[in-house]
């Protein structure tokens, strides 16, 4: 049965972060994803998500100013410092809250360097971060929403890996990133499946549960289930109405509301 991951980002914004932890638990989840929670200690992340019965499997490395139109350092001319301080300050959260994945976004460069500099900085992270037993993931996303990403098909995350060469540097496969910009999801998945370290979702349009929309997730759910895959599955979807009230898709998978389970 595949197996899911609240997204505390995107996810049980009814509450502050650290609650979030404690709503996910209740609802039935066993495993939780996030952005940037470099807001809250992580010692207190990890004593929630123990108190909770949860494990956080992914998180972001810091991307920058995101209000100056940063989104990510790993391909950006003149940032290598920062780009480290990045990595370091994402590992020794990782390890406090005991997170086995770290997501380095590539950014929006605007020189012909940047995919060297990406593979270059990508085999940093990976060699910082192996040793603490944490996979670096690289993942491509759409240039309608992320005008400029450097990173932006199945293929090109591929070359990457290849380049970069390194055991602990996968790929974040997200269903809504790559519908829009390749379609062919299930061909996609089979082809990248051994270089997939996280998969993520939601519907197209709307970013929402995966009740709707031009892709059909429960069935997609089942042909990656029975490929093998034997990793998370991060709901990274923005809630139509409240987050328990949209959990009807996940009954299934014995996830729902608390009084429903």
């Amino acid at each position: 049965m595949p197996k899911f991951a609240a997204n505390l980002s995107t996810m049980f914004n009814e509450h502050d972060f650290p609650d979030r932890i404690d709503a996910a638990g209740a609802c039935g989840f066993a495993a939780a994803e996030c952005q940037f929670p470099y807001a809250t200690p992580a010692e207190v992340v990890r004593r929630r998500l123990d108190a909770a019965g949860l494990e956080l499997v992914l998180l972001n490395a810091p991307a920058g100013d995101f209000t100056a139109g940063d989104r990510g350092l790993g391909s950006v001319e003149g940032r290598d410092d920062e780009f480290q301080a990045s990595i370091e300050t994402a590992g020794r959260y990782a390890e406090v809250v005991g997170c086995p994945r770290v997501h380095v976004m590539a950014g929006c460069p605007s020189d012909s360097g940047a995919s060297n500099r990406f593979v270059d900085r990508i085999g940093w992270a990976a060699d910082r971060l192996a040793p603490a037993g944490i996979d670096v993931l690289i993942e491509p996303m759409n240039l309608r929403d992320v005008p400029g990403y450097l990173l932006m098909s199945s293929r090109q995350a591929e070359r990457v890996i290849a380049a970069v060469g390194r055991a602990n540097v996968k790929l974040q496969f997200d269903t809504y990133h790559l519908q829009i910009q390749e379609g062919d999801l299930l061909e996609s998945f089979r082809r990248c499946l051994p270089v997939i370290g996280h998969v993520q979702f939601s519907s197209l349009p709307g970013r929402h549960e995966p009740d709707e929309g031009e892709v059909d997730h429960p069935w997609l759910f089942e042909q990656i289930d029975a490929s093998g895959y034997a990793g998370w599955i991060g709901c990274e979807y923005r809630p139509r109405a409240g987050t328990v009230e949209g959990l009807a898709w996940a009954e299934p998978y014995g996830i729902g509301r608390p009084d429903t389970r």
